[in-house]
């Protein structure tokens, strides 16, 4: 227990935050999450436009080079994968003509064989057909060493293309991998006719005015403002119905209610409303306002290669000194609840047994001490030349999350840390400054499975690190051979039965080593114009937008 002293000091800081927080009461806000609502059966005709507002940029349009979830937004729209997942975690098929399976045929009984039947008559933007050439193209070219691959997990086992027909096509797995087909429904087809013969396709022209087969087509980008996608009239599919939809860049959340309130967006999309506008949110005339549960979970992250941070004693002595709770009830009006692991609170993986937050600012100070972190003269910690001092970043204009880092740099300064804040524009932050591991820490909301599958090879496996030639986001530079271990068991694993206890085992070694600390999933305060139809989350995908070919004006 803290001494009385103590115990007035977090007193004081409660009421700080709470004052930061626009001095508003706590509000009580009702359940809702699970919002889908049924919509009537109707055949919309294509008509006018939609302005979807998100808080980072996109700034990365070839959807295989290393990204972050806003770039999706634009991926899911001009691009296709061979089959998708819904708001129920079904696959269904997309480019492909059925999602392969078992009983079809089309994935062999001990997952070695894959043979795909395709679409016909599928043309590109520019309209040139698409065939099973793109299919092999794709796949190989995220393998290749030559290319910035954001994602090289399971595609690194296809052996043996062969492009039988132009609309069928088969492979074999070097071994059986479970999460694969989750990972091909978030594997967006590139066209073999323009990248084929380009030599550095990590500086193709096409990586700046994208052509796919989806459901909207490139027209232009704003830099620092908006894109705007045109109605690809020729889609394979029903849809689009809208003719053009526009993505603006809004980075102040602020601004973004405002723009949303007044009329200027019709769609908040990511970073969503934010928790303190939500009262008066829900009684803006003409909006549909509702909450709704996520699996992005945010997290205070640790870059690992930073000597600050290489002791465990140091990482759990700044759990220790984080006021979860606090953060919560004060900043977002107690709607997210705190968490101990990536894994989102839904899932069958999800470890309800970790061992339990406890803000306790004396056993962060003994943690230390015993670790040999002196104070110095100026107060702050240090050992073996290291001082305890380091930058924590995140998306500038994201005032709850700069009002958590205010509230934060308070609190270590109490334990003998310090913490300057250095947010970024979001191009910025989540740019090479984020996946190249140059941050110290960050506060970062994070997707960490591949699609409803529990895999997070991407995440937390040693050679996924960008910073040392790996593809894929394990941006902490964290290294642990026995997760490494158990992520390889449970790739060979196909009942979930057998795969839970692997996976369970995984979050109780994480929440032991705290590569990053979890926070709180999301909890999302959606909003869109009375009439915007079919705006649906999903939270097997990382971005809102992820069925705007269906989106309509009723």
């Amino acid at each position: 227990m803290t001494n009385k002293f103590n115990d007035r000091l977090h007193l004081s800081r409660r009421q700080a935050l709470v004052y930061m927080a626009a001095g508003a009461a706590s509000l009580a806000l009702p359940n809702l999450f699970g919002i889908g609502m049924a919509q009537a059966a109707v055949t919309p005709q294509r008509k006018g436009q939609m302005v979807i507002g998100f808080s980072q940029e996109p700034t990365v349009f070839n959807p295989h080079m290393p990204h972050i979830e806003v770039d999706e937004g634009i991926h899911f729209s001009v691009f296709d994968p061979l089959f998708a997942i819904d708001d129920k975690g079904v696959f269904i098929p997309s480019l492909a003509l059925e999602v392969p399976t078992v009983e079809n045929g089309g994935i062999s009984a001990d997952g070695l064989q894959f043979h795909i039947k395709l679409r016909d008559k599928v043309k590109w933007h520019d309209g040139q057909p698409f065939t099973a050439e793109d299919v092999k193209f794709t796949l190989e070219m995220l393998v290749d060493p030559d290319f910035r691959s954001w994602r090289k997990t399971g595609h690194d086992l296809v052996r043996d293309i062969k492009v039988i027909s132009p609309t069928e096509i088969s492979w074999r797995m070097e071994k059986p991998f479970a999460p694969y087909p989750a990972i091909l429904a978030s594997t967006f087809i590139v066209p073999q006719h323009i990248l084929g013969a380009v030599k550095d396709k990590n500086s193709a022209p096409f990586n700046n005015a994208p052509i796919g087969t989806g459901p909207f087509k490139w027209v232009q980008r704003v830099p620092g403002d908006h894109i705007e996608l045109a109605a690809n009239t020729d889609y394979f599919k029903s849809g689009p119905y809208l003719d053009r939809v526009v993505y603006k860049y809004i980075p102040d959340l602020n601004v973004m209610y405002t723009q949303f309130a007044s009329g200027d967006i019709d769609v908040v999309g990511l970073q969503w409303i934010s928790a303190d506008h939500y009262d008066e949110a829900k009684k803006l005339p003409g909006k549909q306002v509702d909450v709704s549960s996520s699996a992005t979970i945010e997290n205070f992250a640790f870059n690992l290669g930073r000597p600050q941070f290489q002791e465990l004693a140091v990482r759990q002595a700044i759990y220790y000194a984080i006021d979860k709770q606090t953060i919560i009830d004060s900043l977002y009006y107690g709607l997210p609840k705190p968490t101990e692991t990536y894994m989102p609170l839904g899932s069958y993986y999800y470890n309800p047994a970790l061992p339990k937050h406890e803000f306790n600012l004396d056993k962060a100070r003994a943690l230390l001490d015993q670790a040999g972190w002196k104070p110095g003269s100026d107060g702050i910690r240090q050992k073996n030349g290291v001082r305890l001092a380091f930058t924590n970043s995140t998306t500038a204009g994201n005032h709850l999350r700069e009002q958590t880092q205010q509230f934060l740099q308070q609190t270590f300064q109490e334990i003998g840390m310090e913490m300057k804040i250095a947010n970024l524009p979001p191009a910025v932050m989540w740019g090479e400054y984020w996946m190249m591991s140059k941050f110290d820490s960050v506060i970062v909301g994070m997707s960490f499975l591949t699609g409803a599958d529990p895999d997070t090879s991407d995440y937390l496996r040693s050679s996924s690190i960008p910073a040392k030639g790996g593809a894929g986001q394990n941006t902490f530079q964290y290294q642990s051979q026995q997760v490494d271990d158990l992520l390889t068991q449970g790739s060979k694993l196909f009942v979930p039965e057998e795969r839970k206890a692997v996976y369970l085992k995984i979050q109780e070694i994480v929440r032991q080593d705290m590569p990053f600390l979890p926070l709180f999933p999301f909890a999302n305060v959606r909003g869109h114009k009375q009439g915007a139809s079919n705006v649906i989350p999903n939270v097997n995908v990382r971005i809102d937008s992820w069925n705007v070919g269906t989106w309509y004006w009723a």
